[in-house]
């Protein structure tokens, strides 16, 4: 009922040491998560920074194009195809929304922490480490600030599907040279 009465609620905060502490603990979260990942594939979220830097509208564009895919092809494969091949590519629509979302937000939050430490630290304050305490601290707080956090999770959804669907996977059978 408060929803109707007032809708501008829905993307507003209610300013509060619970909402702060959320905001922190989501900070806490997210940099330990982006550390494990870091850590388990480096190359990667390597290859993803460079590719973010270099063709950041293309990253968009796939992730758009993308996300309107997913979103209108789920719904469509729910009306429209026999009920195995609607858990199938559920699952696997899921399932890429979850990698892209992981995926996605690391390189973003490394790319971020990356930039800011070229901007504002000196070059002996480098580090990955801080780097990606830095992205997340700041995306984190850009995703709390009322009004404005649909469109910088619509942003972070988009150029993690982009991210995701760009990646260019080593999959393949090497041959062994006969010596």
């Amino acid at each position: 009922r408060n929803l109707i009465r007032n809708p501008t609620a829905s993307v507003s905060p209610r300013w509060s040491t619970t909402y702060v502490g959320m905001r922190i603990l989501a900070v806490l979260f997210w940099f330990v998560v982006s550390l494990v990942v870091t850590a388990i594939i480096p190359g990667t979220i390597s290859r993803g920074i460079a590719r973010l830097q270099l063709t950041i509208g293309r990253v968009a564009i796939i992730g758009v194009i993308g996300a309107v895919i997913i979103g209108v092809g789920i719904p469509f494969s729910l009306h429209y195809l026999p009920a195995p091949l609607n858990v199938l590519l559920g699952l696997l629509a899921l399932m890429l929304i979850v990698v892209a979302g992981l995926f996605g937000r690391v390189v973003v939050y490394a790319a971020t922490g990356r930039w800011l430490q070229r901007k504002f630290l000196p070059a002996s304050a480098n580090s990955e480490t801080v780097a990606l305490l830095l992205g997340t601290v700041f995306w984190i707080a850009l995703a709390s600030l009322p009004y404005v956090w649909p469109l910088v999770v619509s942003v972070l959804i988009v150029t993690s599907l982009g991210l995701a669907l760009t990646a260019r996977y080593g999959i393949g059978w090497k041959q062994a040279k006969a010596g």
